[in-house]
């Protein structure tokens, strides 16, 4: 079903997306003592980006330019199927959250597929080490989207998250809040976030999506830029959608409840980043696996 009254929603997103970069560096910037960058750096950023000319290796071939813009092209249509918290979202109906899946496998698709075709065993081994945490992540996902599915008795996203009332959380906190958890370690892995990635980090050796684009720049770069900060809006949304049960029936209402919730969200990311140091490789999967069972207690529980 496609709803036109949530086309803004959709645009808050696509204007707001890199605004949560902006935040979490000006936190982490405050809690280190150091004045940090303007809080729209992210915005001049891509704007300059996008008007400078690109570099692109002669072992390339046509899969490199498209890789970013497949990407965003998944994000924008990630960003249509994902309500905002009780606004629905422009594009729903039943099972859309497989497709919403889907849409984020696509998009890290493009990204390896255009690090391989550079030829760069660096980029190559950032694309193995993205499959590979991807492969735990997915199914981590799925269960914790299954449980919500399971705790509010339907199918599509848009009407999950409208019924997530603080009643809904009083009968089933628990399965609620371990779906939460598990939807927290998600975010941070898909984003390549602390403690699983370092996006401020210059080692290639330890290096995850940031190695993948070493060889991308110019408007190419900004593109992945801008797809990375939709990617966290996503992903945001479907956390803050469950951890802010604001369902007032008023859009306007709902929304401000929500983004009041990604705002809290990007400070403690930024909190996160300051305070943990990145895990080692090893350890990476340990994380993911651990918050795929605690997805898989809280589908058990909505089993009772």
């Amino acid at each position: 079903m496609l709803s036109l009254a949530s086309l803004p929603a959709m645009l808050a997103g696509l204007v707001l997306a890199p605004l949560a970069l902006g935040v979490v560096t000006r936190i982490k910037a405050f809690l280190s003592g150091r004045r940090g960058p303007p809080l729209f750096q992210p915005y001049r950023e891509i704007a300059k980006l996008l008007r400078r000319g690109a570099v692109t290796s002669e072992t390339t071939s046509w899969v490199f330019p498209m890789g970013p813009v497949l990407n965003l092209a998944a994000m924008i249509a990630a960003l249509a199927m994902t309500p905002l918290g009780g606004v629905p979202a422009p594009l729903a109906f039943a099972g859309d959250l497989v497709l919403l899946a889907g849409l984020l496998a696509l998009g890290r698709f493009a990204t390896m597929i255009a690090a391989l075709d550079t030829g760069s065993s660096f980029e190559g081994m950032g694309a193995s080490r993205e499959a590979f945490f991807a492969a735990l992540a997915e199914p981590a996902l799925f269960l914790a989207l299954a449980a919500l599915v399971r705790v509010t008795g339907e199918t599509s996203l848009s009407h999950v998250y409208g019924a997530m009332t603080p009643g809904l959380w009083a009968g089933a906190a628990p399965a609620i809040g371990l779906a939460a958890a598990t939807l927290m370690v998600v975010f941070l892995v898909e984003n390549a976030r602390m403690p699983v990635d370092d996006p401020t980090t210059h080692l290639e050796l330890t290096m995850i999506h940031e190695v993948m684009v070493l060889d991308t720049s110019g408007p190419d770069l900004g593109l992945v830029h801008y797809a990375a900060a939709l990617k966290l809006w996503v992903l945001g949304l479907l956390l803050a959608g469950a951890l802010v049960p604001v369902r007032t029936g008023n859009p306007w209402f709902d929304a401000a409840g929500v983004l009041a919730g990604l705002l809290a969200l990007w400070i403690v990311l930024g909190v996160l980043e300051s305070v943990l140091a990145r895990l080692r490789l090893r350890h990476v999967p340990e994380l993911i696996v651990a918050s795929g069972a605690l997805a898989v207690v809280a589908f058990v529980l909505t089993l009772g």
